[in-house]
């Protein structure tokens, strides 16, 4: 299964948040581009932050956050050529 556009979306958004921790939080202004918006309103529906425009990130919000980082560091990195 690849990502879909939702789902980049919605990874995006997580990176925002500024740290993995209940002090950091967003919001999504209705002038934001719908796509954004959209992605927020699917976080919220997954339990994923607090507010149906940001909020804050939840528990599973910030595991997931976790997890973001890690991949975005892990495509980042320079690759090793053998």
């Amino acid at each position: 299964m690849l990502f879909t556009a939702e789902n980049i979306e919605e990874l995006n958004l997580l990176l925002q948040f500024k740290t993995a921790a209940h002090d950091s939080g967003i919001k999504v202004h209705s002038s934001a581009r719908p796509e954004v918006i959209q992605a927020c309103q699917r976080l919220f529906g997954k339990g994923l932050v607090t507010l149906i425009d940001g909020g804050y990130l939840t528990d599973a919000g910030i595991e997931a956050l976790v997890h973001v980082q890690v991949v975005k560091s892990l495509l980042e990195a320079k690759t090793q050529v053998s």
